[in-house]
């Protein structure tokens, strides 16, 4: 059966809350979001997740490797049973812009490892980027997470379909929650060309049209296939995006 969640963006728990209402009333069949953790927001990914799940089932949240101190998780075991959370994504996350915020040298290999030791009873999801490496350096990557404990993936969004085939016929047998995000602007394409070396197909037009059919494509070909999808909008509100695609 294929799992759809909503990526949701943390910027207060007001915001959550209206996100989480929208989905409540509009979208009932989505029983599950996972939120970033986002340094430049107070709200921090675990706590979103324990406040998402007075509307949704499953909330899962994203941890970024290099906040943690492998000596030290037992404030991360608290906040994930204190939220009851049982699913995590975890992601090597970006340096961080303020200087006073502390990082460790941790890679995500290593808090799957961790987390998976300290809480064998949590699911660990890991991040797939098709568009960093070569194949065969991502698919190394992506075993050396499986190897550390990793129970499935989430991917970087995807805007090509014939991209998405190729991955998933290397990924047989892998849970994976396929990325699909709108880019509905120029500025919004360049910046994923530039930033995250994307890829997207010839017939590509920025704009809201174009990426709900996408959506909508990308929907249907997951559920023919049996694995599971999250769509994220990012700044496009909910409705406009989504509605009458879930």
């Amino acid at each position: 059966m294929t799992r759809i969640s909503i990526e949701l963006v943390p910027r207060s728990s007001e915001l959550l809350e209206r996100d989480l209402e929208v989905l409540h009333e509009r979208f009932k069949s989505v029983q599950m979001v996972n939120i970033p953790d986002i340094l430049r927001y107070e709200l921090r990914s675990w706590e979103a997740c324990r406040q998402a799940k007075r509307t949704v089932p499953c909330a899962i949240p994203h941890l970024r490797a290099m906040d943690f101190n492998l000596c030290d998780l037992g404030p991360l075991k608290e906040a994930l049973s204190r939220g009851n959370l049982s699913e995590v994504l975890i992601v090597q996350g970006d340096p961080p812009q303020d200087l006073g915020h502390r990082i460790f040298p941790t890679k995500s290999v290593d808090l799957i490892r961790a987390i998976k030791s300290l809480t064998p009873q949590v699911k660990v999801y890991a991040a797939i980027d098709p568009y960093r490496n070569s194949f065969r350096q991502e698919m190394a990557y992506i075993k050396a997470k499986v190897d550390a404990g990793a129970d499935g993936f989430f991917t970087q969004p995807f805007f090509h379909q014939g991209l998405m085939e190729v991955w998933h016929d290397l990924l047989e047998g892998t849970e994976v929650f396929w990325g699909v995000s709108p880019v509905a602007s120029e500025r919004t394409q360049r910046y994923w060309e530039t930033k995250n070396n994307a890829i997207f197909p010839g017939a590509f037009e920025p704009t809201l049209e174009w990426n709900r059919q996408f959506a909508k494509r990308a929907l249907a070909w997951a559920r023919s296939r049996n694995t599971n999808l999250y769509f994220m909008p990012i700044r496009l509100d909910l409705i406009r995006y989504l509605g009458g695609i879930l």
